[in-house]
C-alpha cells in the first residue's frame, strides 16, 4: 500500500561529511520485494569509541542482545542495520543471523566482531535470512562514501514517509566538531529509554564513559518525551559514535564537554520531534506543557498520559475542542492533582482555571488553532514547581489503514 508523504515532514538537510565516517544503502532483498534500499552500512576509523541506549522491552531482538555484548569493549568499527525484518523472536536462529552479520562484516573492515554492532526493524517472528544480507555486504562494503547520509537515512525506513536526518557543530576547547544523525520510526513509537533505530556520529575524541553519560542523560527529555502510540518497540536503539577524527583539546571532563552536550540534545530533540512528525497516519503535531506538578517526575507522567489518551488524540485528529478529555487524562494520570486548582489552556487561549471553565469563554480561537498542523496544549496542576514537555501526534483512521495491513 502506498503512504502519503506526512503533511508534518520537514524536508532533509545535507549532511556534510564527518570525518571518520563511510557510509551508505543497498537492496538486499530482505523483505520488499520493490528493489528499495533494506541494507545500510557504516564503517568508522580505528579508535571509534561507542554509546548506545537500548530499549526497556521485555521481548529485545537479537541485535540488541548482541550490541549489550559488545558494548561493553566501548569501541566500534562498523555498523549493519537492515529494514523489513525486525530479528525478534526468533529463538537460536535469530542468534545465528547476529553472529553471521557481524562476522562477515567484521571480515570486511578488518575488526574483531564485537565491534560491529547490528539493528534490524520491521517484522517481528520472522526468520531473518541472514545469506541474503551478508551476500550483499561485500559489494555494499566497497561503495560506502563520506557523502552516503541521504542513502542510509532512506535505506533505514519502513513504514516511515520521509527520511529523518539533523546535523549540529559544537566546539570543544575553540575546536570545531560536528554531529550527524539519522533516525527511522514511525509506529510502535514510545521510547522508554531510545526509540526505534537513531545512529549519531561525530568526530569529537570523547571517552566511551563521558559519551554514554551524555546520552543517557540526553535521552530523558527528548526520545522519552515523545510518544506515537503508546507501544514501546522491541528494537529501540540509540547510538552515538566518536571517530575522534578531528583533533581538539582534550576532553576528559564533562565540564569541557557543554557545547558538544548542548548540540547532542539538540540533535537527539530534533530527531525525536521529526518521528513524531511521522507519526503513522499522523496529520498533527502536539506538544503538552505541564507545569505546577509537584514534582518534574510527574509533570512528566501527566504530560505523557495526555499524550497517549486515545480520546484525547481523536479530539485532535477532529479538531474537536474537547478540552474535558484533557481533565480525563490528567486524572487518570495516577499523579498528585487537584481538581479545583487544575488549568487548561489550548493554542494560547485558557478555557479552564481553578477548576471551573472561563466565564465568557469563547472556543473561536481554539478551534481556529485546532485547524493547524501544529496544537499546543497547556495545563496547570496547580500544586507546585515540576513541569515538563511532552510531544505526540493525532490517532487518524491512517494508523489504523497502516497497522491493518502491515504484513501484507
Amino acid at each position: 500500500m502506498a503512504i502519503a508523504i506526512s503533511p508534518l515532514a520537514l524536508p532533509m538537510p545535507v549532511l556534510p561529511p564527518l570525518p571518520g565516517v563511510r557510509l551508505g544503502a543497498a537492496v538486499a532483498g530482505i523483505r520488499y520485494t520493490t528493489g528499495r534500499t533494506d541494507l545500510v552500512m557504516a564503517e568508522m576509523d580505528a579508535g571509534t569509541t561507542v554509546a548506545a541506549v537500548f530499549t526497556t522491552n521485555k521481548c529485545p531482538g537479537a541485535p540488541i542482545d548482541w550490541c549489550r555484548v559488545a558494548m561493553k569493549g566501548g569501541r566500534a568499527r562498523a555498523v549493519v542495520i537492515n529494514a523489513g525484518n525486525a530479528n525478534v523472536f526468533t529463538g537460536k536462529a535469530g542468534v545465528e543471523t547476529t553472529k553471521a552479520s557481524a562476522a562477515a562484516a567484521a571480515k570486511l573492515v578488518g575488526c574483531p566482531a564485537k565491534q560491529v554492532f547490528l539493528a534490524s526493524t520491521g517484522v517481528i517472528g520472522e526468520v531473518l535470512p541472514h545469506a541474503k544480507l551478508t551476500a550483499a555486504l561485500p559489494k555494499l562494503h566497497e561503495s560506502l562514501t563520506a557523502d552516503g547520509w541521504e542513502a542510509a537515512a532512506r535505506g533505514i525506513m519502513t513504514t516511515d514517509t520521509f527520511p529523518k536526518a539533523v546535523t549540529r557543530t559544537a566546539t570543544i576547547g575553540g575546536v570545531q566538531v560536528r554531529i550527524n544523525g539519522i533516525a527511522k520510526g514511525s509506529g510502535m513509537i514510545a521510547p522508554d529509554m531510545a526509540t526505534m533505530l537513531c545512529f549519531i556520529f561525530t568526530d569529537a575524541k570523547i571517552p566511551a564513559d563521558l559519551l554514554q553519560a551524555m546520552l543517557s542523560k540526553g535521552v530523558g527529555s527528548t526520545f522519552n518525551c515523545t510518544t506515537v502510540d503508546s507501544d514501546t518497540s522491541t528494537s529501540d536503539t540509540v547510538m552515538v559514535f566518536a571517530t575522534g577524527a578531528t583533533k581538539h583539546p582534550k576532553a576528559e571532563a564533562a565540564a569541557k564537554l557543554k557545547d558538544f552536550q548542548r548540540a547532542l540534545h539538540e540533535v537527539l530533540l530534533d530527531l525525536a520531534l521529526l518521528v513524531t512528525r511521522d507519526g503513522e497516519g499522523a496529520q498533527k503535531l502536539i506538544r503538552i506543557d505541564v507545569t505546577g506538578a509537584v514534582t518534574a517526575k510527574s509533570a512528566k507522567r501527566i504530560g505523557m498520559a495526555i499524550a497517549n489518551s486515545p480520546l484525547v488524540k481523536t479530539a485532535i485528529a477532529g479538531e474537536d475542542a474537547n478540552w474535558g478529555r484533557i481533565v480525563m487524562a490528567v486524572g487518570k494520570a495516577g499523579e498528585p492533582a487537584d481538581r479545583d486548582r487544575l488549568s487548561v489552556g489550548v493554542g494560547g487561549t485558557w478555557m479552564a482555571k481553578d477548576g471551573a471553565v472561563i466565564p465568557g469563554y469563547d472556543e473561536t480561537p481554539v478551534v481556529a488553532h485546532m485547524k493547524g498542523l501544529e496544537v499546543d496544549i497547556a495545563v496547570d496542576i496547580g500544586l507546585g514547581k515540576g513541569k515538563a514537555t511532552v510531544w505526540t501526534c493525532d490517532l487518524t483512521h491512517g494508523y489504523i489503514d497502516i497497522n491493518g495491513s502491515y504484513r501484507s
